[in-house]
């Protein structure tokens, strides 16, 4: 008993000292990485930094600032730290190397978020994907399409190409063509085709709509029609214009033409 005594006399003034210096380590440590992880959410809330970075990068400091307390504690109680972060190192090369189209995803995704090309609730069309933006993640953003279906694209195939976004801006033109034919009245078409657009509230004074002739086409005369609308109407607009134009031009007397092919048959004379 005496001895099992004595040897953990021994034990505790080899080891009491580095273990007790070890727990202040981590202890103080703990306290110092709070109060920076503190000052870098506060400058990232004074930067306007969006909530989804925010939460990624103060949670990537706070691991890599208790790494390093970690292996502080480890190196005051006598372990050889040299080793260990060695292998820290090399299991992050390889990690490295095996995500590379997540770390991809992951830069691009942090290029989203600082440059903003859209928001959520936007309508864009990007990595062959036309759709309203429902979430921009740090790895993918969420997007629902016209017909109701729910796509997960990496952010990588985002930035990599172009991006449109339709909502970016309040008013949007709309650009539609109509034909009438060659024997119409031209004046008439033009004075009715104002009409129409005089006739739609939802049609902006300014810029002033457009109503010209285009071009002289094989089988028609075209008309191009460009009014400009709050990018809400856009789209029921551009339905309700076609509508009222085909409308309007039947009850008026003008054709539409559409593409025809005459076929004159000839009887060659015989012998």
């Amino acid at each position: 008993m005496d001895q099992l005594m004595e040897k953990l006399m021994e034990w505790g003034a080899l080891y009491g000292t580095k273990i007790l210096g070890a727990i202040a380590i981590l202890i103080i440590g703990r306290i110092v990485v709070g109060m920076l992880v503190g000052s870098v959410r506060r400058l990232m809330k004074k930067g306007n930094v969006d909530e989804t970075l925010t939460k990624f990068g103060l949670n990537l400091t706070r691991i890599l600032l208790m790494t390093f307390v970690f292996i502080a504690a480890l190196n005051a109680l006598g372990v050889a730290t040299t080793s260990f972060i060695a292998i820290l190192g090399a299991a992050g090369l390889a990690v490295g190397l095996a995500l590379q189209g997540s770390l991809a995803n992951f830069a691009s995704g942090v290029m989203l978020i600082i440059f903003r090309p859209f928001k959520a609730g936007d309508f864009v069309e990007a990595a062959g994907v036309a759709g309203v933006v429902e979430n921009i993640s740090i790895f993918s953003t969420l997007m629902k399409t016209g017909d109701n279906k729910q796509m997960i694209i990496p952010n990588s195939n985002i930035t990599g190409g172009n991006i449109t976004n339709y909502s970016a801006k309040e008013t949007r033109r709309v650009d539609l063509v109509f034909g009438i034919g060659y024997d119409d009245d031209l004046k008439k078409a033009k004075q009715l085709l104002e009409e129409i657009l005089k006739a739609d509230d939802r049609i902006l004074s300014d810029p002033a709509p457009v109503v010209a002739v285009s071009e002289l086409a094989d089988s028609s005369v075209n008309f191009i029609v460009r009014p400009w609308v709050n990018s809400a109407d856009y789209w029921a607009v551009y339905w309700d214009l076609t509508e009222k134009v085909k409308l309007t031009f039947d009850a008026q007397g003008i054709s539409i033409p559409f593409p025809q092919r005459d076929v004159h048959m000839h009887q060659a004379a015989t012998a």
